[in-house]
């Protein structure tokens, strides 16, 4: 073992800070908002019937006694830090009575099914095709195509997804123009509906990994060039090592730690990051569900996802420092 159980239990230790630090902040910035998000949702249901029954007031503070919106804010934030202990998100305030785990249950296996996926390939595409563009012996036409991935990566995610979305589901019509499977589909364990999701999935995937891959590729090229003026690199040549155990041992071992910090960011960042992708291709996930919780002033929503986000990012950096060591044996946590 390359690092002491003292590392270990002061990065667990972080990990709670972390989550703890995160979760004051979620529980804050909300309520610094002059908006009354029961008052709001109440008068929306009045709108549609066109008359606001009398005591409305009053109906509004049972509603506030309900969610314990009533108490000092003191005594929110000590029932709001319990019950994320006890693993309870409350319930939403503009889909009432499902709670938060609920809607959360409903939408993370969408993101998680194909943004993730996506998120994945295009880090494996970016980084092999950066390590190939910093590589001194890869064929002419790799090393060139830079100005094409930069154009690309400049581009928003969003942009990139009407552009797909308008040619591939508008114009062509070769994909599903919105939602997780088709209308009519009845779900269950069976290729046929599979094979749907995966139809739908297409276009927000693609989006992710046309935008991502070329600033994976743009990082690990940069790392690469580095690697290469190393002296393991030059010594390696010396012994007559083959091309391609440079390349993948010394070369792509060296180059790739800083690509898998940037993979745990980017995967626990891809509830927040995949809002905009999914609005614009109206794919169901955790991403639809935060704009409209947003929208709405959820706060039993915008809680939870964001502790589930908070919670993702730091665990993901806790296990990339674990298994630093395993990545490059140079690094030691003892």
């Amino acid at each position: 073992m390359r690092y002491s159980w003292k590392f270990v239990l002061r990065r667990v230790g972080l990990f709670f800070l972390i989550i703890w630090s995160a979760a004051t902040l979620n529980f804050i910035i909300p309520k610094l908002t002059p908006r009354d998000p029961l008052r709001e949702k109440l008068l929306a249901e009045a709108a549609r019937t066109g008359y606001v029954p009398p005591g409305f007031d009053e109906m509004v503070k049972a509603y506030q006694v309900r969610f314990g919106l009533d108490l000092p804010l003191w005594k929110q934030y000590v029932n709001y830090i319990t019950d994320l202990l006890r693993l309870d998100l409350g319930y939403s305030i503009a889909n009432y009575p499902k709670t938060t785990l609920s809607l959360i249950a409903e939408a993370l296996p969408w993101t998680i099914g194909s943004l993730t996926v996506a998120v994945i390939i295009a880090f494996i595409l970016g980084t092999l095709l950066g390590a190939l563009m910093g590589w001194e012996k890869s064929p002419f036409f790799v090393r060139h195509i830079m100005p094409l991935i930069l154009v690309f990566g400049a581009v928003p995610a969003f942009i990139i997804g009407l552009i797909l979305f308008y040619f591939l589901a508008f114009r062509w019509q070769l994909l599903p123009l919105a939602g997780g499977f088709s209308v009519g589909k009845v779900p269950g364990w069976n290729w046929s509906f599979f094979l749907d999701i995966v139809k739908h999935s297409i276009l927000p995937a693609t989006t992710i990994v046309v935008t991502s891959a070329g600033g994976w590729a743009i990082g690990m090229r940069g790392m690469m060039v580095t690697v290469m003026g190393e002296d393991y690199m030059t010594f390696g040549e010396a012994k007559g090592l083959t091309g391609s155990r440079l390349f993948y041992r010394y070369g792509i071992r060296n180059a790739i730690l800083p690509q898998m910090t940037g993979l745990a960011l980017a995967i626990s960042y891809i509830v927040s990051g995949s809002v905009l992708v999914e609005l614009v291709c109206r794919y169901p996930g955790i991403g639809t569900i935060l704009q409209r919780a947003i929208n709405q002033l959820d706060y039993g929503v915008i809680y939870g996802i964001v502790f589930v986000l908070t919670v993702s990012l730091a665990f993901g950096l806790l296990i990339i420092d674990l298994i630093y060591p395993l990545l490059d044996p140079r690094i030691n946590y003892e």
